[in-house]
């Protein structure tokens, strides 16, 4: 097992320290779902949830969470985004929605928690925005799909 970055010698959290890293073009693919019932697919799809425009909603919000990711999670640098894109695809075979992330920089240390984070805030911001149509929703699946560029090189999980 390889050592644990964020800790120190005495086991204490820390801020990887990049400092001396090239800066390099990176990219990260998120992806995650939000399941529900087909009704509540409907209403999305025919634009009829009260709240507004679910998916353009949803891609802002995640967008802009991608933005603040060094703000939620605590040791995550803060890094100058040059992309996110955030796609929103509803699914009849879920039935629900499927959230894709892609985050880019050139920089120090890679992009996964951008679009880890894109995709986590815009799954909650479908939930919120249809909440009042169905409470069962679930939020499944979020996972990292592809790594490029860095260190460890590329990862593309199935």
């Amino acid at each position: 097992m390889s050592k644990l970055t964020h800790l120190d010698e005495h086991g204490r959290a820390k801020m990887v320290d990049v400092s001396d890293k090239p800066d390099t073009s990176r990219t990260a693919i998120a992806r995650g779902e939000v399941h529900m019932k087909k009704e509540t697919l409907e209403l999305i799809r025919a634009g009829q949830i009260k709240k507004g425009d679910v998916l353009t909603v949803a891609q802002i919000a995640g967008i802009t969470a991608s933005k603040r990711t060094s703000d939620l999670i605590p040791l995550c640098h803060p890094l100058p985004l040059s992309k996110v894109d955030v796609d929103l695809e509803l699914d009849d075979t879920l039935p629900g929605v499927v959230i894709t992330a892609t985050a880019k920089v050139t920089g120090k240390t890679g992009v996964e928690m951008e679009a880890l984070t894109a995709v986590s805030v815009a799954a909650l911001t479908v939930y919120d925005m249809a909440k009042a149509a169905e409470k069962t929703m679930r939020i499944q699946n979020i996972r990292l799909v592809e790594k490029h560029g860095g260190q460890s090189g590329d990862i593309v999980n199935p």
